[in-house]
């Protein structure tokens, strides 16, 4: 099993950058594919972007592409969201999740363990 737990969100100006962090707890972290997710208020949860157990991969939303790298330290067991120009439009509860496939799936189903999710706010 996977525990993850994200911090980094807060309050921010569009045009700022956050660092969102996800540490994980467990033997399998190295194995799984972390994604990171994100949930506005009213709307379904959204795919940002997903890193292979390596890190040797990744890929990223068109929304967020360019502005927001997914990285991650298997020494630490921990996975990076860097999120840089921010718009008002990031503002959501940013989740990451892990998942023991060996692809890098879009869909928040093919994920098996979540984190509680952490706020972050752009103001315009």
């Amino acid at each position: 099993q996977v525990q993850l737990g994200e911090s980094g969100g807060g309050l921010v100006q569009a045009g700022g950058s956050l660092r969102l962090s996800c540490a994980a707890s467990g033997r399998t972290f190295n194995s799984a594919v972390i994604g990171w997710f994100r949930q506005a208020p009213g709307k379904e949860r959204e795919f940002v972007a997903a890193i292979s157990a390596s890190g040797g991969r990744s890929y990223s939303a068109d929304s967020v592409k360019g502005r927001f790298t997914i990285s991650r330290d298997n020494a630490k067991n921990t996975v990076y969201l860097q999120m840089n120009s921010l718009k008002p439009e990031d503002t959501a509860i940013y989740y990451c999740a892990a998942t023991a496939r060996l692809f890098m799936p879009r869909d928040s189903s093919q994920y098996d363990y979540w984190g509680q999710g952490t706020q972050v706010t752009v103001s315009s």
